[in-house]
């Protein structure tokens, strides 16, 4: 069992400019090391859970292999146990692995991406229940690894957001029906979600993120950005002002200011930047949706969702 400490008063957040994936692999064991194990004493022995973003068998809608291979490898060197994890939101986790080329690149590790297995009933402060994997709550940490990008309905899909993958097969589309109401009551569920859950550090794919609408579908951007923390709040913030947005900005953003979540600045949170800050990578071109889908699953929505991920679940 890992040793837990205290959060550190100054959260540290790794931002490196990464021009392409070759860097990545050079420069993550650095910004991990930077960001350090956070709220744990040491990583020698902690199960951890790497959950990429793994959304469908398209390379653009996921995390780059390079960087979870990089992740899992210093993981590794640090004499923790890894589980690289995901539910996708169409297929299987093993098979969007092998189409995306994330299973080639674990190989080498020994490692394999798996499914979130059993579901387990995870009461959430704001009286919601979900169907969370087991593993991922029986963990010491989870390392989010996002991919940067666009999304149509909760305006950016970051390292909390990605969380919601850890929602177990089709009940994520009965989530979005029964919690979709409004974007601001989806929010505040997934917000819900990431307070309940083991602690959550974070690495973000910024090298080639999506913009114009997400969390599939959309455009290319050379965002040429890696970032990691132990703060997966922390580096939402941080990632955002880089794309020029308040945190509150964005639906989820705002939920999380509103619970005072920590590590964000509204919380008080004092952040020591070890590399670049967000002024120093700033970007000011980079599209979002101009409006916001509804976040809820009507009736036909909800019947095609769950078809369709059938469908896709049955694909070798």
């Amino acid at each position: 069992m890992a040793a837990y400490t205290t959060f550190p008063d100054m959260i540290p957040l790794c931002l490196l400019p990464c021009p392409d994936l070759h860097a990545a692999a050079a420069l993550t064991p650095g910004a991990l090391d930077r960001a350090g194990p956070g709220y744990l004493r040491s990583l020698y022995g902690a199960k951890v859970i790497v959950k990429p973003n793994l959304l469908t068998a398209t390379p653009l809608a996921c995390t780059s292999p390079a960087v979870v291979a990089a992740a899992c490898a210093w993981l590794l060197d640090q004499g923790a146990r890894v589980t690289v994890l995901d539910s996708p939101g169409f297929g299987r986790a093993e098979s969007v692995a092998r189409a995306v080329g994330l299973a080639d690149a674990l190989r080498p590790l020994g490692l394999a991406v798996v499914g979130p297995g059993e579901a387990a009933p995870l009461s959430l402060d704001n009286g919601s229940r979900f169907g969370v994997s087991r593993r991922a709550l029986e963990s010491d940490l989870i390392l989010s690894v996002p991919r940067v990008k666009a999304h149509s309905q909760m305006l950016l899909t970051l390292a909390v957001k990605n969380l919601f993958g850890l929602v177990v097969g089709m009940r994520k589309a009965l989530v979005h029906t029964r919690e979709g109401r409004s974007p601001e009551g989806f929010a505040d569920a997934v917000a819900a979600l990431w307070a309940a859950l083991p602690p959550v550090a974070a690495l973000a794919d910024g090298i080639t993120a999506m913009q114009r609408t997400g969390p599939s579908g959309g455009d290319p951007y050379p965002l040429g950005l890696l970032a990691a923390s132990p703060s997966a709040v922390a580096l939402d913030e941080a990632l955002c002002a880089a794309l020029g947005l308040p945190l509150a900005r964005t639906p989820l953003g705002a939920a999380l200011e509103r619970r005072r979540a920590p590590g964000c600045a509204a919380a008080g949170a004092r952040i020591r930047y070890t590399d670049a800050r967000p002024g120093d990578v700033a970007v000011g071109d980079f599209a979002l949706p101009g409006e916001l889908m509804h976040t809820s699953f009507r009736p036909g929505r909800l019947l095609k969702s769950c078809l369709r991920r059938f469908w896709r679940s049955l694909r070798p």
